[in-house]
Order: structure tokens, then sequence, then C-alpha cells
């Protein structure tokens, strides 16, 4: 007995000497950075509360600095865990274009182009070019307005935070480390995450680029005790560790992860203290760059506090009352200052260049709403040229009120674009565009492009003048020219093959005026001269000396055009929707001159007069499912045009709206599918099945209104409506950075070509008719 009780006060004596008396103790917490796999400090966080541990200090890096920098600003686990898990947060992490925040004013019309190319030319004509990393824009906006409050409530010290904080940077150039102690919390936040070719490093108010603290310490136990001295330190490490063998079985899976991590330091266990807790989750293969696996790293989080719990309630003999916790973040929670915003102001560039930059911003009265504020960015963003823009939100107490701040410094005024399609197919083409752009009070820019190919030629070159303000507008002259030729362009496996003898090609001069009222929409007027010449044969056989019959086409059109664009890809979409509704005028003189296989030779030369007016309105959808790995979409389409009939039957098709469902529709010269009114309704569904590759089936059906028969060459307009035209498509799709590689089996319902299979890879994106 008295041995029992002799080891037993031994063992007391030794326990009071590891924990220190409850009533002193302090707990630091630092949270490594690791990339997505930052995300597993939620879950500790989480079980850290639950169970009543003291948090009395906090020093994250990289992505445990954002998920430390939530939690000191009053947001709770549960709140941080909602907005890590929500759609948004893949956005803001991966860089990927919101759905709603695009704005159409500055968008053209989609190309072919694979590759953008920013170059950045100064008046010395020194060129730079400008790397592409992970897009920052969302991810901006969203720290500023997520750790605003916060900071505004401890009055931008981070010692008055709700914990207090502390994250690391590395200073670029001296590479020395960089304690952020006070300042705006998101812009620390953000320099603790700018990790070298990932994220890019934003200049701060001092005038200094800082990169991620964790090139060169992403386990901060150091600061810890250097700024805080906390009686335990609880250390989450989540970024790599030195391993005591080679993994020879475990290497592939390994090394995608630790590729970004190369430059970092390992972290040291040990330095947690001889009191310290040490907590590395198993999070398995997932790297750092599994944003998409937010909850099983949280339950990985959550899992290996879980694990450490009896050790850590064993050294940390304090308890903090949850209602108490709760209470007391609340009061923090409703101590900010109100959301209202004052003032934008732009610096970075010319005093004339920050005002076009400011008048993007609306208002309402004297105040901003974060809403206005938002628009305004993503409205600034939208052109590459601002790409490097970066938002601060900071209180001001004299206004009252919050000022927002935009750094817009130039990126790229020189792009160049690139693209090309092969195909089994003669259609293969290539694609070249160069743009560029001069900023004052006004944006002007100059572009020209063009695409070279067996099938289609075509050039276009645009000056555009860009108005921002209330309602931004657009004046754009330009002139744009096209050819295709139809001759034998049809596929494998097709029936019927005709040798289809069509030239076309269309000059047009003109001048468009837009006005852009929201994200997505565009209204513009578009007024121009045209002149069309088409030549084409008469019968399916022809003659090598035979002449082929020749329409010309020319005069005047103006168009009012609505478009509302969302979709998620050029060519393929799964998501988003598409809306354009035309009405169109058009008068010219049309000159026709037969050729050997036409009846009306001995007539000669004939010319009359046209004039209509035409409608089109075309809407497609498209909802994804199942994490969207599944989407279903429909599509419909009216044209109704008063166009008259052209001298003969081919003419008249030539200059006829064409329907085109699929990818290559407009690579056909298919009579069924050309007509001055018609109406068409379809269905697209698109499965993931492996990786990245898409199966994609489409079924259309339409039916041409009066449409236009062939009596010996003479145009003919029938009474009624047509049957209806089924038009079927299935295959695979790959995409790849060069654009889709597809190979689809096809079906036209016209009898010279039903059943083809077809395949390319690249875009085949033509410009708009003169007419169209």
């Amino acid at each position: 007995m008295k041995k029992l009780l002799s080891w037993l006060s031994l063992s007391w004596w030794f326990m009071t000497m590891l924990v220190p008396p409850a009533a002193a103790q302090k707990v630091g917490l630092v949270l490594s950075g690791g990339g997505a796999k930052g995300l597993a400090h939620v879950g500790v966080l989480r079980q850290l509360e639950a169970n009543g541990i003291p948090i009395d200090y906090i020093v994250g890096n990289s992505m445990g600095a954002v998920v430390g920098a939530m939690y000191c600003a009053g947001y709770s686990p549960r709140e941080i865990e909602q907005i890590v898990l929500s759609d948004d947060f893949q956005h803001w992490a991966t860089g990927q274009v919101l759905p709603d925040k695009t704005f159409n004013f500055l968008t053209a019309e989609p190309n072919p182009s694979a590759l953008r190319l920013g170059v950045s030319l100064d008046s010395t004509f020194n060129f730079q070019v400008v790397p592409n990393l992970v897009n920052d824009l969302n991810l901006n906006i969203a720290l500023a307005q997520l750790l605003a409050p916060g900071a505004a409530k401890a009055n931008y010290d981070f010692d008055n935070l709700f914990v207090p904080y502390r994250c690391l940077a590395t200073e670029v150039f001296t590479r020395k480390k960089v304690v952020q102690r006070s300042g705006i919390l998101a812009d620390a936040v953000r320099n603790s995450m700018a990790f070298p070719l990932a994220f890019r490093p934003i200049r701060g108010l001092d005038g200094r680029y800082l990169f991620d603290g964790a090139v060169l310490d992403n386990f901060p136990t150091d600061v810890m005790q250097q700024d805080f001295k906390p009686d335990i330190i609880i250390g989450v490490n989540v970024g790599d560790v030195a391993l005591q063998k080679y993994p020879y079985k475990k290497d592939d899976d390994l090394l995608t992860g630790t590729l970004l991590f190369l430059g970092n330091s390992v972290a040291d266990s040990t330095t947690v203290g001889k009191n310290g807790i040490y907590i590395q989750p198993d999070l398995g293969s997932l790297g750092a760059a599994s944003f998409a696996q937010v909850r099983t790293l949280i339950a990985d989080g959550d899992t290996a506090a879980m694990r450490k719990m009896t050790l850590i309630k064993w050294r940390i003999g304090r308890r903090v009352d949850t209602l108490e916790l709760q209470r007391r973040r609340l009061a923090f929670q409703q101590g900010v200052p109100a959301p209202r915003f004052t003032q934008v102001s732009v610096r970075g560039l010319r005093a004339d260049q920050n005002a076009y930059a400011a008048a993007f911003f609306r208002r309402d009265g004297s105040t901003y709403s974060f809403d206005d504020l938002k628009e305004g960015y993503y409205r600034l963003a939208s052109d590459d040229y601002f790409r490097n823009i970066y938002p601060r939100i900071r209180y001001s107490p004299e206004q009252k009120g919050y000022v927002f701040s935009v750094d817009a410094q130039r990126n790229n005024n020189v792009a160049a674009e690139v693209g090309f399609t092969l195909s089994t197919r003669p259609i293969e083409s290539l694609y070249l565009g160069v743009e560029f752009r001069y900023l004052r009070r006004l944006l002007y820019s100059v572009a020209a492009n063009v695409s070279v190919g067996r099938f289609y030629n075509g050039a276009q070159a645009s000056f555009r003048l860009n108005a921002p303000g209330r309602l931004p507008f657009y004046v754009a002259p330009g002139i744009t020219y096209n050819k295709w030729d139809f001759q034998q362009t049809g596929g494998l496996l097709q029936s019927n093959v005709l040798s289809t003898q069509v030239n076309q090609q269309d000059l047009k001069v003109g001048v468009q005026f837009g006005v852009s009222p929201r994200y997505r929409s565009r209204e513009v007027f578009d007024l121009g001269a045209f002149y069309n010449v088409d030549n084409y044969a008469n019968t399916e056989q022809i003659q090598s000396n035979d002449l082929l019959d020749r329409t010309s086409f020319k005069g005047a059109t103006a168009a009012v055009r609505f478009a509302r664009n969302s979709l998620n890809e050029k060519q393929y979409p799964t998501s988003g929707r598409r809306a354009i509704i035309t009405l169109r005028g058009v008068t010219g003189t049309e000159v026709y001159t037969p050729g050997t296989t036409s009846r009306f030779r001995e007539l000669g030369e004939q010319s009359r007069h046209h004039q209509w007016l035409q409608f089109r309105g075309v809407y497609e959808r498209y909802y994804p499912l199942n994490k969207d790995k599944t989407s279903w979409g429909y599509y419909g389409e009216i044209t109704v045009s008063g166009q008259g009939r052209f001298f003969n039957y081919r003419s008249s098709l030539t200059s006829a709206p064409i329907f085109a469902p699929l990818a290559d529709s407009r690579t056909l010269f298919l009579y069924n599918y050309r007509s001055p009114r018609f109406v068409a309704a379809g269905v697209r569904f698109s499965q993931q099945v492996l990786g990245k590759i898409d199966w994609r089936s489409e079924l259309f059906a339409h039916i041409n209104i009066l449409p236009l028969a062939d009596e010996n060459q003479v145009p003919i307009r029938t009474g009624g409506i047509s049957r209806p035209y089924l038009t079927a498509v299935t295959g695979l799709i790959f995409h790849t950075p060069v654009g889709p590689l597809a190979v689809h089996a096809e079906y036209y319902d016209t009898p010279d070509h039903r059943f083809s299979v077809y395949g390319h890879l690249g875009y085949i994106l033509f410009r708009a008719r003169s007419l169209d």
C-alpha cells in the first residue's frame, strides 16, 4: 500500500509538472500550408470547439492562413465549413469563371482560337509575356468580402481580432520571412498563399511583392512562440513530412502532391514543444489540388483531432464553455461596422486610365451596394487588359463607411490568338488573330484575324471604341470577308455522294453600336453594306469545261440584335444558356449571269431588286446533374424571312437562311436545311464515361414553312409546311487544350448525305455571313 501511495504521489507530481494550472494555460494553434489539404484544418477546429478546448492564438500559413483568418475574423467552424462546401468556393480555388459574372460588353463572337497569348508592349517596344497562373479573380473579391468586417472591427490590428492572429509571407527578392501582424486581413492572407507558379503575388500598399510563407517555413511554430508565448502549442501539419525510406510502391501517387511543395521546408513535429500536441491528418492520396474532395478532407481533419483528443484533454486542463464562446463570437460579429460603401478609388495607372476603370462602378444615390461593386469589378476584369486587378476594402471612420479600392495594373495591350482544325473531311483550317489595345479616357482596340483552309477562307479587321459608364457602350466599324467552297465536303460511310459545285463569298463593311446593361446580355445595332457572290452548277454532274452560274447580290442591311450567352464552352457546352433575337432588314440588287448548266443561258445577264425583313430567334439551355457528370439540354430556333425568290432555284437556296444544328452542318450544302422560313427544336444529352471523355447525343427536328421546290431550275413556293426532318448524332468528345477532339456518327435527313462517321480536332466555328 505504501508503495502504491508513493507511486500515485509521484505520478500526480509528474502530471502537475507537465500541465500548468488550468487558469494560466494559454493555447496556440499552428496551421500549416498544404493547398487543398489545408481544408482538413476545418475539421480540426470543429473538434476542438466541440470538446471545449481553448484557442487563444492562431498562426497560419497558406491554406492554414485562410482557414485561420476566417476563424479569427469571427466565423465559426460550422460557418467556415459551409463556405468551403459552397459551389462558389470551387470557383475561388480553381480559378473557373463564375457562370453569372462574365461581362458580354467586351467579349467578341466565338472564334476557333484555342490559345490566346497576352503580351505587354511598352512605348520602348520591350516585350513581356505574361505567364498564365491560376485565375485569382474570384478568390480576391471573396477574401476581401469575407474578411473586411472582422478586420475593421479589429481596427486592422491582428491582436484585436476575435482570436489574435499571425500569418507568414516571404519577401520575393530578399527571401526574408515576413510575419504579418496588422493591415488589411485579406491582403495578409492573399500574400500567404501566393505560391510560385500557382497564384501570382500581389503588390502591397508598401510597394512590395510577397510570396507564400511556406517557401521558407511551412510550419511556423517559432512565430507562435515568439509573438504569443503560449503554454501549449497544438500544431496541425498537412504539408510534406520526411519519410524514413523511399516509398517505392507509392511514389507515383505521392509525386503529384509533392511537386507543389518541393520548395517548402519539411515540418518538424518536435517544434511544438514537450507539452505540445502534433496532429498529422492521414490524407491518403489526396493532394494539394484535391479541392473537389472538401468533405473528405474536413472529415480526415476531424478524425485526426479525435484521435489526439485524449492527449489534448490530458495536457490542456482548461475548458471553454460552448455557449459563452458563441455569445462572445456573436458580440464580435455584431460589433463590425455596417456594410456601407461610400467611395471607390482606382490606383496603379495613369490618372485618365484610372478614371476609365472607375467608371465601371455604378451607384444609386450617395453609396454603393456590394452587388454594385462586384458588378463593376467583374465588368472591369472581363477584358484581360485588366486581368491583374486586385480589390481592397477598408473602413474609413471619417466617412463612416467602407472604401472599395482597386489596384488596376495594366496587363496585356497586345494579344495573339491561334487555332486550328483537323478533320476526317477536307475542311481543315488555320486561324490567326492579333489585337492591339490603347487606353486613355476610353479604350481603343484594333484587331485583325484570318482563317485559311480548303473549305473556308476568311478575314476580318475592326476598330473599336469602348466607353464605360452607367450604360457601357461601344462603337465598332469593321470589314469581314468570307469564302466557302462546298465541292466534295462529304465524309466517311455516307451514301449518295454528290459533287456539290457551290462556291460562296461575301464582303461586308459596316459598323456596330452596342450596349450591355447586364453581365451576359448585349444589345447591338448593326448597319452595313454587303456584296455577295455565289457560283454554282444547276446539275449534279458537270464537265471540266462547264461554266458555273454566277449570282451577285449587293446592297445595304440593318439589324437590331439581343444576345445573351453564359455557355461554358464555345462548342459542345454542358451548362449555361444562350439566347439570340435578331430583326434584320435587307435591300439590294441581284445580278444573275447564267452558265453552261443553266436553261436560261440564252437570256443573258438579268437583274432584279429585293428587299425584305427577317426575324431569327435561338434559345438553348443546359442542366448539369450528378455533380456535372451528366447534362441535359434543349434547343429551339425559329426563322421567318420575307426573302423573295431569286432568279433560279439554286441561287434562292444559297441566299436563304441555314438551319445548322450540328458542329459540321455549315460545312455541308444540304437542300432540306436551307429555307427562308423554318422552325426547329432538339434535345442534347452528355454523360462522362471516362475521365474527361463525354458521350454526347443530340436529336433535332425541323420543318420548313412555305418551302421552295425546284421546277426545272425555277424556284416554286409550295403551300403549307414540309414534313419534319430529323437530325441525329452520337459520339465521344474529349476536351483538349487545343479544342475538342470528337468522333461522331451522324444522320441528316437529306438524300445526298444520310449517314456518316465524322471526326475532328479543334473548334469548327466560322464568322457570321453578311446577312446572318
